[in-house]
This record gives structure tokens, sequence and C-alpha cells, in this order.
């Protein structure tokens, strides 16, 4: 069995559902349920014998301790996170709390659960740490991509908190021998992805005919990659990674923010027209001829990095992994996906998470 923390949210269940897809092993899955997990993800799930969800918190040592002894895991994939960078700015200390303090319980527990093991089991045991390429700060446009070996340097609360796990993990390998593994992916995009982040949001204010805000002069430049890919390399670094190592994984699509909400807004108006649906513009009252119109330029958040680019060509050379998806493959892949989930959508569309939107965005127009 393995142990998935973070299942239920957006990167941790397409890895679940893409595990449950490929393998027999089953998967214990370990999410406290906050804002952004939701069990209707893995709604697909349900009556099968090999995914085992409880619902709890990393920092409960008690229950990290239980799971362990109860269920003796080969193996722990980590992605519970707060990973919302505009969330850490106005409330840090819950980023502190997981992210930091999370992954230090997290890590004792296992450490304990190894340090019990013998011959194989313990040989083969992992412990694999998700992270992001925040930790590397911010890129000028002429600099080279972040490689493993780029100095951290975090510019945000988010990206702090995710430097201290990322340091925590590498210690535990370094003083205790602990088989560790870390991977620092760029922009995930896709399915099941909780709609205060770009791309969803983007596609479910076109929908409504709500402003599409857009931060600053919109040319902060991410690399993209597609969630099934995200976890396809992860999966692939479980299974044949140098324990000790960090492994970058990107999608190689270097995109400016104003370019991708433009992309949306052009597969939106040729897969859901405006004028089809009948989507008037929330501000004006208008009829929406193109989702283009309701770009809007909102100040920029404070400390807002400038460009974030992914070497991934260690993994490739390594463990011969690369993405299967082009940015344009994936990214019809992602609105096709929203446009034909709308209860999904509607699901997640709760007050806290509108009274989160009007919060952030709705004073604070250009």
């Amino acid at each position: 069995m393995i142990l998935v923390t973070g299942g239920a949210g957006f990167i941790g269940s397409n890895f679940v559902l893409q595990w449950c897809a490929h393998h027999e092993e089953p998967i214990l899955n370990l999410d406290a349920l906050t804002y952004a997990g939701n069990l209707a993800n893995l709604h697909s799930l349900q009556g099968t014998t090999h995914h085992h969800f409880v619902q709890g918190d990393i920092c409960d040592a008690s229950l990290l301790a239980k799971l362990f002894d109860e269920h003796r895991p080969r193996a722990v994939i980590h992605f519970a996170a707060e990973s919302h960078v505009d969330r850490s700015i106005t409330g840090p200390e819950a980023f502190v709390q997981t992210n930091v303090m999370g992954t230090f319980r997290l890590l004792e527990a296992a450490r304990t659960h190894w340090s019990s093991l013998t011959g194989q089991e313990k040989e083969g045991f992992r412990f694999l740490h998700v992270s992001t390429d925040e930790v590397y700060g911010t890129l000028a446009p002429n600099d080279p991509a972040f490689t493993e070996t780029t100095p951290y340097a975090p510019n945000s609360p988010y990206s702090a908190s995710k430097a201290a796990s990322d340091h925590l993990v590498r210690s535990y390998f370094h003083t205790y021998g602990m088989p560790v593994l870390t991977t620092n992916c760029s922009n995930n995009y896709g399915p099941f992805h909780f709609p205060e982040k770009l791309i969803p949001l983007m596609i479910v204010n076109a929908l409504a005919g709500k402003p599409l805000p857009v931060y600053g002069d919109g040319q902060q430049i991410r690399d993209w990659l597609y969630v099934e890919d995200h976890c396809s390399g992860i999966r692939r670094v479980l299974e044949a990674g140098t324990t000790g190592e960090t492994y970058n994984i990107g999608g190689w699509n270097e995109k400016a923010n104003i370019d991708i909400v433009r992309t949306v807004c052009g597969l939106l108006d040729e897969m859901a027209p405006a004028s089809a649906r009948n989507v008037t513009n929330q501000k004006t009252g208008a009829p929406v001829e193109h989702y283009a119109e309701l770009i809007t330029y909102v100040t920029d958040r404070p400390g807002h990095d400038r460009r974030y680019a992914i070497d991934a060509r260690k993994i490739e050379r390594e463990l011969g992994w690369k993405p299967a998806e082009t940015f344009d493959t994936g990214i019809r892949k992602t609105v096709a996906w929203y446009l034909a989930n709308q209860e999904w959508v509607q699901g997640v569309m709760d007050g806290s998470y509108r009274d989160w939107v009007a919060k952030q965005y709705g004073a604070n127009e250009a």
C-alpha cells in the first residue's frame, strides 16, 4: 500500500485516479478536506477496494502514527499543502502550519515507521515530497530556466513555506538516511482545478459573463504543465528516482498570463459561443460576443514574481520521462473538461469561494 496525503485536492486527486487506473496496489488517501479538497473528484472510485479514504490533518501526530502502524505503507507521496499565493499573502499562518509543521509531523511519523522496517522493506521504502518551482524565486527575461541546483529565493509566504518543507525533507536524508525524493513542478492545469487559480477562474467567470481579472500588465510568465503529465512524472520518480535527489518536472511551455487568458477565451468562443449561451456582461448588461471582451486588468499583487521556467532535462535524461501533452493539446482538453463538468463546477462554487474572489479582485480594478 502507498500513503497519499492531500489526495482529494487538485493534483493529488488526479494522481490517485491515475494510480488506480494503472496499478492494483491500494492507496491510503489522507486529506483534511479543507476548501480545496473535494471528494467529488474521486467519485469514480466509489465501490473500489483499492482506494481507502481517511479524513484527517497531517499535523495530527497521533493519527499519523495510527495510520502508519495499521497500514504500514511502502511509500508516502506527500501532496498535502496550502498552495494559493494570494491566500498566503492575506493569511500566512495557515501556510506555515500546514506546509512546514505538517510536513515535519509527516516526516517524523514516516521516520518512525521506516526505522521499524528491516531488510527489503526498509530498503524499498520511499518518501516522495511534491513541491513547486516557486521556491527558486523569479527569473529575468533572459535568465536560464530553473535547474535542480538553482539557489532557493522564495518571495511569498507560500513559496517560503514550501522552501522550508523542502529543506526539512532534504535534512531527513542527510541526517537520518531516510530515503526521500523531492519533485519541484511548474504551474499545473487540468481537470479538478479549484476555480481560484488562473485557468479555471477564467473559464468559470467567462461563462458567467463576469470580469476576467488579470494582474498588472499580464506579462508574468509561467511554465505550464498538464496535471496528468505531472502525475506520470511523479510515478516515474517514485519508481526509479535516486534517493536524496530532486527532480524538476516541467511542461516546456513558457506562456505569459495574458496569452493564457486569450487562449482560453478563444477556445470558449469556439466550443461554447457566448451568443449561443446568451452570455451577458454582468457589469454592463450588454450581450457578450467574444469572451475576451471581459478581460479586466487589476492592480498587481504584492511581490508578484515575473517569470518562472523549469529545465526538466534531468528527469528526461535519468528517468526517461517527458510530458505527453503540448500546451495546445492540454489546454483544449482542460476547457472541454470544464464545459462537460458543470455540475462539478457548481458544487465547488459555494459561498466561501465567492466571498474570496470578491475580496481579492472586486476592489482592485486598475
